[in-house]
This record gives structure tokens, sequence and C-alpha cells, in this order.
């Protein structure tokens, strides 16, 4: 039985501008950045090793208004490579690419079926003994969709394996905005054999008399979109069957790393636990790079130097990474306590910590003048950080919580750390 071959991709997002990483570390940002390119190549190097048929680009190539030409060349470069070796192309367009200027000036090679606005089909050129193959797709013309777009697709051909591309946000994603909205039910019951999807960053799969495939991003951009990325190799048979094998691609993978500081007395110690975490979290990698955000938490004597130093536990934290190799420090999150306190000492720095949690910080007063503050300052970031760090009421409200309770335990880890100084 011959097998058609090809790689199923999307939401590639080349130049991703990666803003909120960039405000705390220009160089990770700009390495992150590059890497979105770098993995383009891998795709089309898999492509290319495994002699497939065609590479199917379900939308979002781009990541909105780009308007250097750098990107286009680039893409062209990557997409001539699968020409000289007569791999097809088929690409939709998503939402960004609806924004972006490059989408209509780019001079496609001939491999290449860009569909438009208006649904089409493209029979693929087989013998005569093998079974036809049709491949459908719609582009966005607009940036937004609100409306579910399975009724504008030409229906599938009997007699043939259909094989349609979609940018959708499906039943609905909480971190995705809603994009020509469709159930997986009615993409089961659509007559076609395989559904290319795009859109939704996190990689799904349906697997029944009609496979729906969702790959996710092919490279993870910040700790949302954590863990190893990949795409999807497919094989078609002529009876009608379908395998399908996940291939990762990432050049790196966010990791959430956590360091168990409890019982930790000394900064060597404590830095010991963070090398030993770092390396764990890169042998388990299946990406060459890990960009780790660390969690350090439990109870320990140390507590309040890990909260008053910790510009200095990021660098401790960068030069283990550097030690262990590809491995990048994204962030540090501090969630140490000192341990419990004999009920018959009194610990000023304790009490002090209990009527802030309790009185203060709890109090409607300053929930309300907080949220002032806080509203005010994410005015005046862009659009995209607003939407990460408070998404909608309830995340503002954990947001408001998480920066009270951080700034109250770095108050109190430098009281703490003076009254330790003046017992000496």
């Amino acid at each position: 039985m011959t097998a058609y071959r090809f790689v199923h991709a999307a939401d590639v997002h080349l130049d991703s501008p990666l803003r909120s990483l960039a405000l705390r570390d220009p160089r990770l940002a700009e390495f992150v950045g590059n890497a979105s390119r770098q993995v383009f190549c891998r795709i089309v190097d898999l492509c290319l090793d495994e002699q497939v048929n065609a590479l199917l680009l379900a939308g979002d190539l781009y990541d909105g208004e780009q308007t250097s030409m750098k990107t286009a060349r680039f893409l062209a470069e990557q997409l001539r490579r699968l020409d000289a070796a007569d791999i097809k192309v088929f690409i939709i367009r998503g939402n960004h690419d609806a924004l972006s200027k490059i989408t209509k000036e780019l001079v496609l090679p001939e491999n290449v079926h860009l569909f438009g606005g208006r649904a089409d089909r493209v029979e693929i050129p087989r013998d005569r003994a093998e079974t036809p193959i049709v491949i459908h797709g719609l582009s966005f013309s607009k940036p937004h969709a609100p409306e579910s777009l399975l009724a504008k697709y030409r229906p599938p051909i009997a007699g043939a394996i259909n094989i349609g591309l979609m940018h959708t946000s499906l039943d609905g994603s909480p971190p995705h905005d809603v994009y020509a909205p469709c159930s997986t039910a009615d993409l089961l019951a659509s007559g076609f054999r395989y559904w290319a999807l795009g859109h939704i960053h996190k990689r799904s799969t349906t697997a029944s008399a009609c496979a729906v495939v969702m790959p996710g991003i092919p490279q993870g951009r910040d700790i949302g979109e954590q863990g190893p990325k990949s795409v999807t190799l497919a094989s078609v048979l002529d009876d009608g069957s379908i395998t399908t094998e996940e291939r990762v691609v990432s050049l790196a993978q966010f990791e959430r790393v956590a360091v168990d500081a409890s019982a930790v007395a000394s900064w060597s110690e404590l830095a010991a636990q963070l090398e030993r975490a770092l390396g764990e979290a890169a042998g388990r990698s299946a990406s060459d790079h890990v960009v780790a955000r660390l969690a350090v938490s439990g109870a320990t004597p140390m507590a309040w130097n890990i909260r008053r130093d910790a510009d200095l536990l990021r660098t401790e934290a960068e030069a283990r990474a550097e030690t262990i190799g590809n491995v990048w420090i994204e962030k540090i999150d501090i969630d140490c306590r000192r341990p419990v306190v004999d009920s018959e000492s009194v610990d000023p720095v304790e009490t002090l910590r209990r009527t802030m949690s309790d009185e203060i910080v709890g109090s409607e007063a300053f929930r309300t003048e907080a949220d002032g503050i806080v509203n005010d300052l994410l005015s005046q970031l862009p659009p995209e950080c607003r939407r990460s760090l408070a998404p909608d009421d309830t995340g503002l409200d954990l947001l408001i919580g998480r920066l009270a309770s951080e700034g109250s335990e770095e108050v109190l880890a430098r009281l703490a750390a003076g009254n330790a100084q003046e017992a000496r």
C-alpha cells in the first residue's frame, strides 16, 4: 500500500516580540525570539529527512503586523528548500497572519499553495491505482472570525481521502481568544479523514474515523507554554487508515523547577539544591535547552536571607545554570518561611507578619487602594502584558494578593536580617 506522508505544524509565530520576557531579561528574550526561526528550519529538516510528500501549515506563521522583509526572505529560503525536494506546502492564514503585511507581499515558490479567503480544495496527483487525496483549506481574511467556518468548506469528495486545514479555537481554550469556534464533534462528523488544526498552543489529538489534530506551538515563548513542543508526522494509506507520530522540534522548553529549601541552613547548601534541581530538569528535557522558572519554597532558618538577597540568589542560579550548560533562568519565585517558633517565645518579626497578613493586607481599605495602584500600573503596559498579568477580575485579585504577599515578605526579610545583625 502506498502511503501519502505529511508533516502538520501550526502557530510558528515567527519573530514574536516577547515584550514581557524582554522586560526581565533581554538576552533570554532574544534567544527565545530567534528560536522560532531555528525551529522552522527544524520542521523543514524533518520534512526532508522523512522524505514526506507535503508540509501542512495551519495558520499563524507570523505574529502580527510584521514590516521586516528579512522574515519574508527567511521564509522563502526555507520553502525553496522544500521545492528543491519536490515537497508540496499547503498554507492557511490564521488571525495573526491576517494582520501581516508580509503575507500579501511575499512571492511564494511554485511548490506552495496558499489558500485564500474563500474555501478551496486541491486534488493531489496520484496513480490511478491509488486512492485520491484532496486537501481543503480556508484562510482568515480578517483578524477576527467570531463564527464557525466549517459550513464554508467545500464538501468532501466521495471516494477520496479528504484532509482539511483549519485555524480554530475549537470548543474554547482559556488562554486563547475565540476564533472560528467549532466543536470537535462537528469535525468528526464532517466526512473528512484528517483535520489539520491550528490556533491553540497546546497539543491535542482525537482519533476515530476522523483524526482531529492540534499540534500545538512548535516553540514555547513563555512559562504558560511549558514543556517540549512538537509537530505531527502523519501517514495516510490507500485504505484510509492514518497513523500519526508526535515529533519534538522545540529548541528550548520552559519548565517550572521546584527547589526544596526545607532545613537549608547555609547559602552553600542552598546553592547545591539549586544545582541539583536544575541538573535534574536538564536531564529530563526533550529539548536542547531548558528555560527554568525556579520555585524556591520550604521552612528554613534562611527564609529572610533568601528573600532579602533574591538578586544574589538569581546570580547564584545563573552561575549554576551556566555550569550545567543550555539552562536559562527565566524567573525565581520565593515562598520560604521560617520554621514555626515555640509558642512560648516571642518573635516580634513573626508577630508583625501575622498582623500585616490578617489585619492590613486582608482589609477592605488596603484592597481598594491597591486595586487603584495596580490598575494604574497595568494601564501603562502593552496590551499583551496586561492580559498576561491580569486576564480578568479574578486574575487581578490574584495579582494584587501575590504582590501584597511578596511585598510584605520583602519588608519583613529586611527587618529580620537587621535584627540578626544587631544580635551579633
